[in-house]
């Protein structure tokens, strides 16, 4: 991995995804080390961003390095015109690795063919979230001793969720069987289907939250995201379609877990936060241990 973008989970080996998750295992019992003393990271965030920035600024810290950056756009020279090609090759001057999230679908793969430096895709648009995945995938094997095998439930937003498709295209490699839970306006794209349908991959779509719960080893909410709308009218019609509470997990695997990529809205009530099979919020602090691997095999120190 050392001096490659990553941009897609797809741009990762089976190999170098088991890799980056031993790696931040190492990392979660030794999380101070000063090997990015003379790095540089810079993260521009055209979009807003809590946990994804703040996770890449904390690992960037605790590995010794420095972050630069902006976190809105508005506050840049994007806001007086500026091509994205200007500012990535402006900011790969000022550091050795750019993290990057932006509003555009293809966005993160173009800084990456026109960078000098590495580019981290930390979201563009509805398509692709792979370090978010990578804390998926831990999360997941940190909690079900395995990758291997698993019903996965996406709820929610499957049309626009960037963190959803990256997570069916990586779960697609350990033989899952997926169960897809979303109202007819956001169900998950025909082409993630078809993939599915290629690798002979078994997955069903239901409307009801409740139906089947307790086949699932993985729950994985979304929240219905306000921003991909265009139409305040249907963001209106959905946005409270599913709500998680504590009683509906009663009868569910005592293996099962609940993640959710956060910010949560309404789709999880509070009442699940003191339920034991609730993992969100490690689940978030796992970030800071994959993005402190990815940046230590791309930079090569």
């Amino acid at each position: 991995m050392k001096n490659r973008s990553l941009v897609s989970i797809n741009d990762l080996s089976k190999d170098e995804i088991f890799d980056l998750l031993d790696l931040a295992e190492e990392f979660e019992k030794n999380p101070i080390q000063n090997i990015m003393a003379s790095k540089v990271v810079a993260t521009l965030f055209f979009e807003p961003s809590t946990r994804t920035r703040l996770s890449f600024e904390s690992a960037v810290n605790r590995l010794g390095g420095r972050v630069i950056g902006f976190s809105e756009a508005a506050n840049t020279s994007v806001s007086k015109g500026e091509s994205l090609k200007d500012t990535i090759l402006t900011v790969a001057n000022y550091s050795d690795l750019i993290v990057m999230r932006h509003p555009i679908e293809g966005s993160a793969r173009f800084a990456a063919e026109v960078s000098p430096v590495p580019i981290v895709n930390a979201g563009d648009g509805a398509n692709q979230h792979p370090t978010q995945t990578l804390l998926d995938l831990y999360s997941i094997r940190k909690t079900q001793g395995t990758l291997n095998n698993l019903n996965i439930f996406l709820v929610g937003d499957l049309k626009y969720g960037r963190t959803v498709h990256s997570l069916l295209q990586a779960m697609s490699q350990f033989g899952a069987t997926f169960t897809f839970v979303a109202p007819k306006e956001l169900q998950m794209p025909a082409e993630y289907k078809m993939q599915l349908d290629n690798l002979g991959l078994k997955y069903t779509e239901q409307t009801d939250l409740n139906e089947n719960l307790d086949k699932a080893d993985i729950i994985y909410m979304t929240r219905v995201q306000k921003e991909r709308f265009s139409d305040p009218m249907e963001y209106e019609k959905v946005k409270n379609v599913y709500v998680l509470r504590n009683k509906m997990l009663e009868n569910t695997k005592s293996n099962m877990r609940v993640l959710h990529p956060l910010p949560r809205v309404n789709e999880i009530h509070t009442d699940v936060d003191s339920n034991s099979k609730a993992y969100y919020f490690p689940q978030a602090l796992n970030g800071v241990f994959t993005r402190m691997a990815i940046m230590k095999r791309i930079l090569g120190v």
